[in-house]
């Protein structure tokens, strides 16, 4: 019967009405457990964070539509020993009443029923709330706790129903699981219940599939997918269940499930169909036209949107959004993007409902981005609109035309360029247009847009020190791609008063443009032969701090100053500085290369001193499979000479002498490559019998560097005049040389001596080459002397100093036999072994060398292999009986 409120039935059985307040019958839907599909994915990750329900109080499974929430509390259910009451709350809007009846007839439904004794709520729009305190009475009271769960919750928005669900809940203390299954999160107050570690919370970043999860999911759904196209699918869809169902299916219907799976465009997908009916048309007009005008955006903050929308209502819009699981991710700072399939569909139902207002709303982001500072997103936004006056001004006088070339962005940037059409024409353009093509060594094209950019430039223009500043950067780069010294020193002034026109917190802010300027000076000084004053221009990058922007520069300027030591005679040092510059391009792991690739050019040119020849293939192969952006004549002589001296050194005479003509013209000769070139000319003939040829050709090289005096010594000794080879010898200045040039001298001296009948003389100067060589493992010296050196080697002390890293014999010192060396350790493994020997830890040698952990566990088990041992401390003391340390 209805007491005198009219808000409750009370009697004394466990019976429960059939109807609800409106006398029409429950609807049983609303209590029934959802079934699984068949390719419904158990993840036990999730069922056992699950499981935390039955030790707090309140639970909440916060995801967006399609997360997968309601199948995982359902299949988590399922799995109970005891009974669940589950209420899907499609008639909460109708009032707090018909709430509190469908949840109490879905106690009943589950066989918990409540006394009759609590009552029932007979009002649709309110319940009394001596009945909840019954109800809460009678539950707290229970043996076990009661297991509600409440599906779609987000659907309550009366707040009078949180506040009732509260106290209930609160009132119920232990004898009530409640379990919310929700879009957005409740009203209730969650951080009480946070602070005493009451609740447990599922949310959507854990809801979404990992990629072992997907692929398990895909295979269940009949499809074979590779590793590859997994992850492709879960970074595109977010690890979003229905998007990965959906996508599934989609894919199933395709002759090629994969291409489908990689190529589909989600506006013409069921994707799309979920995703427009269950979010953007529940949003009010205003959210929805803002949904439309960000999805041009990657991301974007309130103040963005705003100047998209022309309106300044998005800071609560956006919030809202993301509270509602509405496919807007926050990634701080009040910004936000869209999730990637959401964005692709909102943009492609932009261009339907507002055809042409694309080029307007990124015309407005990119002013938008360039007052705020962000000029790399600005740049995509104004190219994006056609704006490309804009867009290339801003550039330019933002003082970031070094960003072409220094491989961060240097492939997009320079894609994004290309798509400029010819009626862009001004100064700013003509500018990009230039660093575009010279950044691939395109004279031809590079050289008439930058004439045309300082022609046209007007030295009052806005900017304009910035923009001739980035024109002297291009001049000293058209300089070293030229071999063109003096024009570079001439650029390179012009750029360092100009500096002095050029607000500071430009150049600070853009540290790259001065780092390209001195790597460029100091390849081009290499060029002319003027070593120390390319070492100073190089040194100034080499040792800036390790920023990113200057990462390209660095590794530049560390393999030319690599090349610098090789050319001096100090392999150990080239090799020292050329690995720092790979360790550059791995830290960044720049894809594709930006740079020279000198460093490998260097590297095996070590490796031919060294002969290390399958190394030194390996390099140059390296170098050929990822050809570099830039060719300058530097490059391509160091190209040449690590080429010429391997196939020299693997007995391909001719094609040694073809490969050491530099591919790459230039406006001056430079000494050392003329140097170098002769020398591998002046090795054929002799390797040929051709004495009189070989020293003729090293007689017309001027101003001789030290290792072409050695080499024309060596030839005049093998024409029969050791006279004037010796001549040549005491006459050279080999200050600053190192090891490569001195052993090479010592065993000319050694071969004249030993030719003279003064045998210890000759082993005098073998000892000394021999102790000189060892530290830097030098071998292709000795092997390029001749037959004459063999017996000497094979005498004492000789045969000790060369034992163990140039003859297999042992040193007479030693008290046990050695076991043979299996190969020859490479210079990263040399590193490794050093360190080791200073006692340093693996984790200690992967920082000090730049590289990962595993990378320096891969090269001991090598060092250990090669040298025959199994543990660090055996390695280390081998090492030390080879004289490898």
């Amino acid at each position: 019967m209805t007491d005198v409120s009219g808000t409750e039935d009370k009697g004394a059985g466990p019976t429960s009405p059939c109807a609800d307040p409106l006398g029409d019958p429950f609807l049983p839907a609303s209590f029934a457990v959802p079934t699984r599909p068949a390719t419904f994915l158990r993840r036990d990750r999730l069922v056992q964070h699950l499981d935390q329900a039955l030790l707090t109080p309140l639970t909440m499974v916060n995801g967006a539509a399609g997360a997968g929430k309601t199948l995982l509390v359902a299949d988590w259910a399922a799995g109970l020993d005891r009974p669940v009451a589950w209420l899907t709350t499609d008639a909460a809007d109708q009032g707090p009443g018909m709430f509190w009846a469908y949840l109490m007839q879905a106690l009943h439904a589950s066989g918990t029923p409540v006394p009759a004794s609590v009552g029932r709520p007979s009002d649709t729009h309110r319940v009394d709330h001596t009945l909840l305190a019954r109800l809460a009475a009678d539950l707290s009271t229970r043996d076990r706790p009661v297991i509600v769960v409440l599906d779609e919750y987000d659907r309550v928005s009366a707040p009078e129903i949180a506040d009732q669900l509260e106290f209930v809940l609160h009132h119920a203390g232990a004898g009530l699981r409640l379990i919310l299954v929700t879009r957005t999160e409740p009203l209730l107050p969650l951080h009480r219940y946070r602070t005493v570690g009451a609740m447990t919370e599922i949310r959507g970043a854990e809801l979404a599939f990992t990629p072992e999860e997907a692929a398990t999911l895909v295979a269940r759904h009949g499809l074979r997918l590779g590793v590859t196209a997994v992850h492709a699918l879960v970074e595109r869809t977010r690890g979003w269940a229905a998007g990965l169902r959906l996508c599934v299916l989609a894919a199933l219907d395709s002759p090629d499930p994969e291409l489908y799976l990689k190529e589909f465009e989600a506006d013409r997908s069921t994707v799309a169909d979920f995703l427009l009916a269950e979010v953007l048309k529940r949003q009010s007009a205003q959210t929805q036209d803002l949904l439309l005008r960000v999805s041009v955006m990657e991301r974007f903050c309130p103040d963005l949107a705003n100047a998209l929308t022309g309106r300044t209502d998005a800071e609560p819009l956006l919030a809202g959004l993301h509270r509602a699981n509405a496919f807007v991710e926050h990634l701080g700072h009040a910004w936000y993007r869209l999730h990637p399939l959401f964005g692709e569909i909102l943009h492609a139902h932009l261009r339907v409902r507002a055809p042409g207002l694309e080029p307007e709303l990124h015309r407005r982001a990119a002013r938008w981005l360039r007052h705020s500072g962000f000029l790399s997103e600005m740049l995509a936004h104004g190219a994006a609109a056609g704006d490309w006056e804009f867009t290339a001004g801003a550039l330019v006088e933002d003082l970031a035309i070094g960003q072409l070339f220094t491989g961060l962005r240097s492939t997009d940037l320079a894609e994004l360029i290309s798509r400029m059409g010819p009626e862009a024409e001004s100064p700013a353009t003509s500018l990009v247009r230039a660093a575009r093509e010279l950044s691939r060594s395109d004279l031809d094209r590079g050289l008439p847009h930058l004439h045309h950019a300082e022609e046209s430039l007007a030295a009052d223009a806005p900017g304009a020190a910035a923009a001739q500043l980035s024109c002297a950067l291009l001049e000293v780069l058209a300089a070293r791609l030229t071999g063109s010294p003096g024009r570079a020193e001439q650029a390179a002034e012009a750029a360092r008063q100009l500096r002095k026109e050029v607000p500071a917190h430009l150049l600070d802010k853009h540290p790259e443009l001065n780092a390209l300027m001195q790597t460029h000076l100091g390849s081009a000084r290499l060029w002319a032969g003027r070593f120390e004053d390319a070492r100073a221009a190089l040194a100034t990058v080499a040792d800036t701090a390790g920023g990113a922007a200057t990462a390209l520069p660095r590794e530049e300027s560390l393999g030319h100053l690599a090349l610098i030591d090789y050319l001096n005679g100090w392999p150990g040092r080239a090799e020292r500085k050329a690995l720092a510059a790979m360790n550059e391009t791995e830290r960044l792991s720049r894809d594709p290369p930006s740079g020279s690739g000198i460093d490998r050019m260097v590297l095996a040119a070590v490796a031919v001193d060294r002969n290390e020849l399958t190394q030194a293939q390996s390099l140059l192969d390296a170098a050929a499979d990822s050809p570099p952006a830039l060719r300058d004549p530097v490059t391509e002589a160091g190209r040449a000479i690590a080429t010429a001296r391997l196939l020299l050194a693997r007995g391909h005479t001719q094609a040694a002498l073809e490969a050491a003509e530099p591919a790459v013209p230039a406006d001056v000769v430079s000494p050392w490559a003329e140097g170098q070139t002769a020398l591998v000319a002046s090795a054929v003939h002799l390797a040929e019998g051709r004495p009189e040829a070989a020293a003729r050709i090293l007689q017309a090289v001027p101003d001789g560097h030290p290792a072409c005096v050695v080499g024309a010594a060596r030839a005049q000794l093998a024409a029969g005049r050791a006279d004037i080879a010796m001549d040549l010898l005491d006459g050279a200045h080999p200050e600053g040389v190192g090891p490569a040039v001195t052993v090479r001298a010592a065993l000319v001296r050694a071969r004249a001596a030993d030719a003279a009948g003064d045998s210890a003389t000759a082993r005098r100067h073998v000892g000394q080459a021999l102790l000189e060589a060892r530290r830097e493992q030098l071998r292709r010296p000795f092997l390029e002397a001749g037959p004459w050196l063999r017996p000497l080697l094979s005498t004492e002390p000789l045969r000790g100093l060369g034992a163990g890293w140039l003859t297999p014999g042992p040193s007479p010192a030693q008290a046990q036999p050695w076991a043979p060396v299996v190969e020859e350790l490479s210079g990263r493994e040399r590193d490794v072994l050093q360190r080791l020997a200073h006692m340093m830890s693996t984790e200690d040698i992967a920082a000090d060398l730049y590289v990962s952990v595993n990378t320096v566990k891969t090269h001991l088990k090598s060092v250990y292999r090669k040298l025959a041992v199994n543990r660090r401390n055996d390695a280390v003391r081998r090492a030390r009986e080879l004289r490898l340390l």
